[in-house]
């Protein structure tokens, strides 16, 4: 019979092995899922004898993390924005780095409500936001609460993505809120509005795949096995993609609408000329934690 502590401990030994990054993290997050417990409660009860069942099933899921299968996936969440989401591999594991879509999207709504004289609208009222392939939603919803009275379109090309999307729109309690929509970027069957009545929006932001698959060899194999690779691939070089997104957003802005896109981490030197055009303004590029430009944000003229 194990206990917590010599049960961690080995299977912070089978990763370390196995070479996963992060194994101490990966194996603490494992072990607080086969036993539904949290951290303070594993950290105060180091002693505690655990089943065998428990214990078969902590190093089952070791096993399946030693192979390769990313710990989100094998515990079914993933914390982005102070919210937990639930993944699948139908959809990308939200990074941290897709934090700054969210901040970004938050300061320019703020300025621009500032430079227009106009009390800023905290609470969202009025406003409507496009989240385009929002995978597991976890933009669209994290911006639902942050501005409670605004509305969402949040689309992906995959079935199975958005309703993972849905289950956490219903989970966070926006789903009210949140229009879920399959179509190709903005291009949605049946189109959401007539042409002589297009849905023009207040934002619109993306993380849309900006991988190259060119690059498809070099990712870890938890990214390059595990996650959909229509999420992760923009095309041969990655950046394939931003062409059509702009484009597409630039016909379903209002007036001084934004758009604020991720950036993959060698995107920027081929997305940025793209803003290039009469109908883009005051283009802004946020670096993340790492120094790598990780998000572009415009306004429509």
């Amino acid at each position: 019979m194990l206990n917590v502590r010599a049960i961690l401990k080995e299977g912070i030994a089978r990763l370390r092995e196995a070479q996963v990054p992060s194994f101490t993290l990966a194996a603490e997050l494992l072990l607080l899922h086969v036993l539904g417990r949290n951290r303070t409660w594993l950290y105060a009860h180091p002693e505690e004898v655990l089943t065998d069942a428990d214990a078969q099933r902590f190093f089952d899921v070791i096993a399946r993390r030693a192979a390769g299968e990313p710990t989100q996936h094998l515990t079914a969440k993933q914390e982005f924005w102070g919210l937990e989401f639930e993944v699948t591999p139908d959809v990308l594991i939200p990074r941290p780095e897709t934090e700054h879509v969210i901040e970004v999207a938050l300061d320019r709504l703020a300025l621009r409500e500032l430079r227009a004289n106009r009390p800023q609208k905290s609470d969202g009222s009025g406003l409507q936001i496009a989240d385009i392939g929002t995978g597991s939603g976890c933009i669209a919803i994290s911006l639902a609460k942050e501005l409670p009275a605004a509305n969402f379109l949040a689309t992906d090309i995959s079935p199975a993505a958005l309703a993972v999307a849905k289950r956490n729109a219903s989970r966070h309690q926006v789903a009210d809120r949140i229009d879920f929509r399959e179509a190709n970027l903005l291009v949605l069957h049946p189109p959401l509005a007539t042409r002589h009545s297009p849905l023009h929006f207040d934002l619109i932001v993306s993380n849309p795949p900006y991988i190259g698959r060119s690059e498809a060899e070099s990712l870890p194999r938890e990214v390059r096995d595990h996650e959909p690779h229509a999420a992760l691939f923009g095309g041969e070089e990655g950046y394939e993609l931003y062409a059509d997104l702009i484009t597409q957003s630039a016909k379903h802005l209002k007036l001084s609408g934004l758009l604020v896109l991720e950036l993959g981490h060698n995107s920027l030197p081929a997305v940025q000329p793209l803003f290039d055009t009469p109908e883009w303004t005051a283009v802004g590029v946020t670096n993340d934690l790492a120094g790598i430009p990780r998000v572009i944000a415009a306004e429509r003229l």
